[in-house]
């Protein structure tokens, strides 16, 4: 299965386990869920385990020498922070172990019509990062216009990101087959597409899989892969 880019659709457990970043971004999340998340993931052989900043130190330790990546959150949930302050965030993030980071474009800017700003946002991140960890960009699709998410899509291409992602999981909405046909359109066959936000079981998976994500974002992970266990 590649990192990035299309993918056909797979039909056994530990392929379907291999495009999920197994999640867990409530506010209210404590270590001892963090840990049960990574023996989650060590189970099932999740791409990775996706969790807030000041969790990342124990999911990197629990992810040692697995082959499971750890993965921080940047600028969430709004995308709203300072662009100094969303660099520093990711430097700091793949300092404690970090493999990918998913950051928050600045949604009001893209809105605005700055795409310049909306492109230094993406940069200074990825340059924070590089050569270290895979950079995600969310551009909330729940938010945009049909043009702005190909504008958002471009403009983190354009500045070398890895993945586009269509959601936070926060906004008025997650993810649709429709926003990623959109995405993975735009962005060609080589750049990852992050379905995430509202995928909760095995069918809903496959269709965005079909639709052209290389990577699902849940906190259902283990009853999907069990659904698919149930299958056999």
């Amino acid at each position: 299965m590649k990192i990035g880019g299309c993918e056909t659709v797979p039909h056994n457990l530990e392929r379907i386990c291999q495009y999920i970043d197994h999640t867990l971004l409530k506010p209210e999340a404590t270590a001892v869920q963090v840990v049960q998340l990574c023996k989650e993931a060590r189970q099932y052989g999740f791409a990775s385990v996706c969790v807030n900043p000041c969790h990342i130190p124990l999911v990197a330790r629990e992810l040692k020498a697995t082959g499971i990546r750890t993965c921080s959150v940047v600028g969430f949930p709004l995308g709203a922070h300072r662009t100094e302050i969303k660099a520093a965030e990711a430097a700091l993030a793949v300092e404690d172990g970090a493999d990918e980071i998913d950051m928050v474009l600045d949604i009001g800017a893209l809105k605005d019509g700055r795409g310049n700003q909306v492109s230094e946002d993406i940069k200074a991140v990825i340059r924070a990062v590089a050569g270290r960890a895979l950079v995600k960009v969310i551009i909330e699709c729940s938010l945009l216009t049909a043009a702005e998410k190909v504008t958002a899509c471009r403009l983190a291409v354009g500045e070398g990101a890895d993945f586009v992602k269509t959601s936070t999981g926060f906004g008025h909405g997650g993810a649709t087959v429709e926003d990623v046909r959109l995405m993975r359109s735009t962005v060609g066959p080589d750049i990852g597409v992050k379905a995430s936000g509202g995928i909760r079981d095995l069918e809903t998976l496959l269709q965005m899989i079909d639709a052209g994500a290389s990577r699902i974002g849940s906190s259902s992970g283990v009853a999907i892969a069990r659904e698919l266990e149930n299958k056999k």
